[in-house]
């Protein structure tokens, strides 16, 4: 019965054949089905975990919500919150990474997360953009815009999105070939983005807890890191002056 069930499945993979023709299965090739399958899985993976479609999935949000504006379901101001929200979650999910590698090493899962922080740290950019033009519809006019613009909820959230674009314009591989050793300098402007952009979030809101259940697990994590590089300093000075 266990024989029989085998070449049931076999003959259901193969392709049928007439009188006298030779198949797979009579040169001992049983295993041809499975292969192509598995090369035909293995590319749709491929395409799958590919940056156009990674990218598709990171603007899902952004298209829904156009879309939800463009419907006139939902209003200019109602915008506001949900964009902003994704722009700060998009930059800290690009700035835990780091630390994420510090504390556990070579993974797998962090290689793939390497390979894909810049588009979260443009998506970031994308995301806030979209909340400056939103912010732009709801105000109507400049005059409104300029009488507000030194509240401190406000003027931050401006100068965390200027901080934004020299990130977003030399996130790509010809400004690290150009601008060498100070790329890494002009990227760490994200830790001045991030602290604006918390300002901005905990001044514009009445409530605290959207803000620090985000960026208290960042905060957490970079402290976390700080430790385990000085700890493997401090063990590296004690080793060379045993020696």
């Amino acid at each position: 019965m266990v024989n029989f069930s085998l070449m049931a499945v076999v003959n259901f993979f193969l392709p049928r054949r007439h009188a006298g023709e030779a198949t797979s299965c009579d040169n001992f090739m049983l295993d041809d089905p499975a292969r192509n399958i598995q090369d035909n899985g293995m590319k749709l993976l491929r395409k799958l975990n590919s940056l156009p479609v990674f990218w598709i999935l990171l603007s899902i949000p952004a298209i829904l919500m156009v879309r939800g504006y463009l419907a006139g379901d939902i209003i200019a101001m109602d915008m506001l919150h949900p964009t902003g929200e994704f722009s700060a979650r998009f930059m800290i999910v690009a700035m835990i990474i780091t630390p994420l590698s510090v504390i556990f090493g070579n993974r797998q899962w962090i290689a793939w997360m390497m390979k894909r922080r810049r588009s979260f740290g443009l998506a970031a950019f994308g995301y806030g953009m979209l909340h400056l033009i939103f912010y732009i519809i709801d105000m109507e006019a400049l005059e409104p815009i300029l009488a507000e613009f030194w509240a401190p909820g406000i003027w931050t959230g401006w100068a965390a999105l200027l901080v934004f674009v020299p990130l977003a314009v030399t996130s790509n591989n010809l400004s690290m070939r150009r601008l060498k050793q100070s790329w890494k300098q002009l990227q760490r402007l994200v830790y001045i983005a991030a602290l604006l952009t918390l300002a901005h979030w905990l001044l514009i809101h009445d409530g605290v807890g959207g803000a620090l259940a985000h960026f208290i697990p960042l905060l957490l994590l970079e402290l976390l890191r700080v430790i385990i590089i000085y700890g493997r300093r401090d063990n590296g000075l004690k080793q060379r002056e045993s020696l």
